[in-house]
């Protein structure tokens, strides 16, 4: 079983167990639920930002431990300071030592949007990601058929959250891409190897239509890679590892972003 097919078992295993210590009409109770989500299109447009969604991530399952200790409040502040355009908080626990609590605690010192990284495959997970105050999801090509991303992204955009589809390959894009997500991001890992490269994003931004919000991910571990990026149309760039790799995520972030065009 590869790394992704454990990880959608278990996540079904946990979401059956978060359903019956937390159902949805107590979900829907939250304070969150009823507020407006903020437009993480808008702020990736915004010309006043810098078009990067900052990641907290405190491990992975190809890289181990790779800053377990963040503190959620501080770097958040701090990524946002550095004129991030969003957040992205990673939320599962057994494979990326994250929780539903980092987001609830980004979302209390945090204006901006904030996307859910999880592995969704349920309707209760987007009503759970709507009631800590995340703005956006994220659906995964990889783990999910077209009707399953259709159905997801129509319910999403029921909650009033965007959606963020994530691609590894040409085969995926051609097979997924719906009129029911907001955003496509292209992921430079090989999930087979969990190498990065690059060109995967340079390869399919053009097969991208216009009227999706194009976002690179995984790799980005330089200014002049997200420059390049941005020649090739597009206007989003997720980056975690890069930042989170320091002692002090923030700073990295402020550095990096201010040698961005």
């Amino acid at each position: 079983m590869d790394i992704l097919s454990k990880i959608v078992a278990h996540k079904r295993k946990e979401v059956a167990i978060q359903k019956e210590l937390y159902p949805i009409k107590l979900l829907e109770r939250s304070t969150y639920f009823e507020g407006k989500p903020v437009s993480l299109k808008a702020y990736l447009q915004r010309e006043d930002k810098s078009a990067v969604i900052a990641e907290i991530k405190r491990k992975s399952p190809s890289g181990g431990d790779i800053n377990k200790h963040v503190s959620v409040e501080k770097t958040s502040i701090e990524y946002m300071q550095a004129g991030a355009s969003g957040l992205s908080i990673l939320t599962d626990k057994e494979f990326f030592g994250g929780s539903i609590e980092d987001l609830k605690v980004a979302r209390s010192f945090n204006f901006c949007p904030i996307l859910r990284k999880d592995f969704i495959i349920s309707e209760y997970q987007m009503i759970e990601a709507k009631s800590i105050g995340a703005d956006a999801v994220l659906l995964i090509a990889a783990i999910l058929e077209k009707d399953e991303i259709e159905q997801l992204g129509s319910f999403a955009h029921r909650l009033n959250m965007e959606v963020l589809l994530e691609v590894h390959n040409e085969e995926e894009l051609n097979t997924s891409m719906t009129d029911k997500v907001d955003l496509i991001g292209v992921n430079n890992r090989n999930l087979k190897t969990f190498e990065t490269d690059i060109e995967v994003s340079k390869r399919l931004a053009s097969l991208i239509p216009d009227d999706f919000i194009k976002v690179a991910e995984s790799g980005l571990n330089s200014p002049e890679m997200v420059n390049e990026l941005k020649t090739f149309g597009f206007e989003g760039f997720l980056i975690g590892e890069t930042f989170m790799k320091s002692g002090r995520p923030g700073k990295a972030a402020k550095e990096f972003i201010s040698k961005l065009k």
